[in-house]
């Protein structure tokens, strides 16, 4: 496994240490380029985290921008929209100030116009990214790479930047970015709590194609040192 893991006595510590070592980030990339940006993962996982982050004074948010990993094909009013999390959990305090940029582009279905228009939004965000925060699912995905997806392969290894995935374990269609993208990041960070995320990592570092538990495709690339962040 070609990774570094930081463990946390505490769900909270792991919050704290995660916001300090983004906030570096987005500062180093204020203070190069005048300018950063932050792809973050939705869930249950990195609401503290999120709500942490949003309270740091210390980071000049109006030159922050914010955008997805993945998304669900919902609005922002859904409550299992991503995007709304972060509306909700990140978008607060000193951080309301930051630019929000959605993966959802409208309509009921992620159709080749409607990703057409996602993708214009994200190739117009600066590369590298600063930050990539990455979560995992106890099948082994991560952004939505998951196993049996329609899309995975291109997920893995075309140009996007974003795609539309559909699989079995996704619930509703998606969008993601794909690998290529969020590994062309100055910070790359995958963020589990709990022994059982610990144990599907572990099984992960373990031999077995990418395609049966795709968060592998992070855990083995080189291209960008991964961290892991984990807590009990």
């Amino acid at each position: 496994m070609n990774a570094t893991r930081r463990s946390f006595g505490t769900k909270e510590d792991l919050a704290l240490a995660l916001a300090e070592t983004v906030a570096e980030h987005l500062n180093d990339g204020i203070g190069a380029r005048g300018h950063a940006v932050l792809a973050v993962s939705g869930g249950s996982t990195p609401a503290r985290f999120f709500a942490v982050l949003g309270r740091r004074k210390d980071i000049d948010w109006e030159k922050v921008t914010v955008t997805l990993v993945d998304e669900r094909w919902v609005d922002e009013t859904n409550d299992r929209s991503n995007a709304l999390l972060v509306n909700e959990k990140l978008l607060q305090g000193p951080a309301a100030s930051a630019h929000f940029v959605p993966l959802y582009s409208g309509g009921d279905e992620p159709t080749s116009a409607a990703i057409a228009r996602t993708n214009l939004a994200v190739n117009a965000l600066p590369t590298p990214f600063d930050v990539v925060i990455l979560g995992m699912g106890h099948d082994g995905h991560t952004a939505s790479f998951f196993p049996g997806g329609d899309n995975l392969a291109a997920a893995l290894t075309g140009e996007g930047p974003a795609l539309a995935i559909r699989a079995p374990g996704a619930g509703e269609p998606r969008v993601t970015l794909v690998l290529k993208r969020l590994l062309d990041a100055s910070g790359l960070y995958l963020h589990i709590e709990g022994e059982e995320k610990l144990a599907t990592l572990e099984k992960a570092a373990s031999e077995g194609p990418v395609e049966d538990m795709p968060i592998r495709s992070i855990l083995r690339q080189s291209q960008t040192p991964l961290t892991i962040f984990w807590s009990p």
